[in-house]
């Protein structure tokens, strides 16, 4: 399709541009290039349409035209792009069984030192909400966080719901900051976290958000049926939920592989734009809070000498949080002023629905 024509709602302009021009930080001499889907093709047109007018050049390709889906592997044609940009940009609706073309497109990348955002599950909804965050700000808070987190041997994370477990850390993992200014890495977009890979989680995690891959657009929000994690030596070891249909796929895929089992990421939220949980993991796991997830540990990142071809995050809200001894968030708030931080500045930002 001719994105030079395709129209779309102008509301997706604003946030379009934080991408294009804030977290990626695009300038002139750049070539840039898109990865689409039909179902995504409104926000990735937005995502053009920005990007030609900042950019030496601009290509976005549309993913069911080179490859049926879903695709396990991307074909030639998509891969060579990287090889002729500076800049790129996933954006696309997840289906089951595609981490492995996500991890091929997302090697290739690294390997090529490619400034990049992940935008897995990207809706107009998000580019209208949790894309007009000031990352600025978010980037502010991150920081804070991650110089206390980078110290920590432990996280003690409690929630309303049921959460109450221990993380435990070494210091030869590294904790990476993803708050939507894309520099030393590429970063999921909306951005605002900071992560790494546990040496262990012991407890119970209560998912009262959303899951990852393709159980978001399946189950969404989860608080009116909860399910309850029991975690051992950084293990799943059991899984209870209402849903039985929910309960089986989850173990399930939590079994696909070696280590799929296996906490491979604990992260804290820091978008302070993102109020509610939406049910697409891409913006929920991105509000503050904590959520973990079973598989992949992002080696290349964090510095974790094992690797699995599944990944799938969990999110429980309204958390008290401690790093070590220090409280760093209360029912789902941050310690700001503890933090060196505040949250004034919303007071005026329309777009996250705060007046005065």
């Amino acid at each position: 399709m001719d994105t030079l024509t395709y129209v779309y709602d102008q509301s997706l302009i604003p946030g379009a541009e934080q991408a294009i021009k804030v977290c990626l930080n695009v300038q002139p001499d750049q070539r840039v290039f898109i990865l689409t889907d039909r179902k995504t093709l409104p926000v990735g047109a937005s995502l053009y349409d920005v990007a030609k007018n900042v950019a030496k050049s601009c290509k976005l390709m549309i993913i069911e035209d080179h490859v049926a889906r879903p695709a396990q592997k991307l074909p030639q044609v998509i891969m060579d792009e990287l090889e002729q940009c500076e800049v790129c940009l996933y954006c696309v609706k997840p289906q089951p069984n595609e981490l492995g073309h996500r991890q091929q497109f997302v090697g290739k990348v690294e390997a090529n030192g490619i400034r990049y955002a992940h935008m897995v599950g990207i809706t107009e909804e998000i580019m209208c909400q949790g894309m007009r965050a000031d990352f600025r700000k978010v980037d502010e808070v991150s920081k804070a966080l991650i110089a206390r987190a980078k110290k920590a041997e432990t996280i003690t994370v409690k929630s309303r719901r049921g959460t109450d477990m221990v993380a435990t850390f070494s210091q030869e993992r590294i904790w990476r900051k993803t708050s939507g200014i894309i520099e030393e890495v590429w970063s999921n977009l909306p951005g605002g976290e900071i992560f790494t890979a546990p040496i262990s989680v012991d407890g119970k995690f209560v998912v009262d958000g959303s899951v990852g891959d393709h159980f978001s657009a399946k189950y969404g929000v989860l608080d009116q049926t909860p399910m309850t994690l029991h975690l051992e030596g950084g293990y799943l070891k059991s899984v209870e939920c209402d849903n039985k249909e929910l309960e089986k796929e989850f173990w399930e895929y939590c079994h696909t592989a070696e280590h799929s089992d296996r906490v491979g990421e604990f992260a804290i939220g820091t978008n302070l734009a993102v109020f509610e949980f939406t049910g697409n993991l891409l913006q929920d796991e991105k509000m503050p809070g904590i959520h973990i997830a079973f598989g992949d540990p992002y080696g290349s990142q964090t510095n974790t000498p094992w690797s699995c071809p599944t990944h799938v995050d969990v999110i429980t809200g309204s958390c008290d949080v401690w790093i070590d001894d220090f409280q760093v968030m209360e029912n789902g708030i941050f310690m700001a002023e503890s933090l060196g931080f505040d949250y004034a500045y919303l007071a005026g930002d329309h777009s996250v629905g705060i007046t005065h």
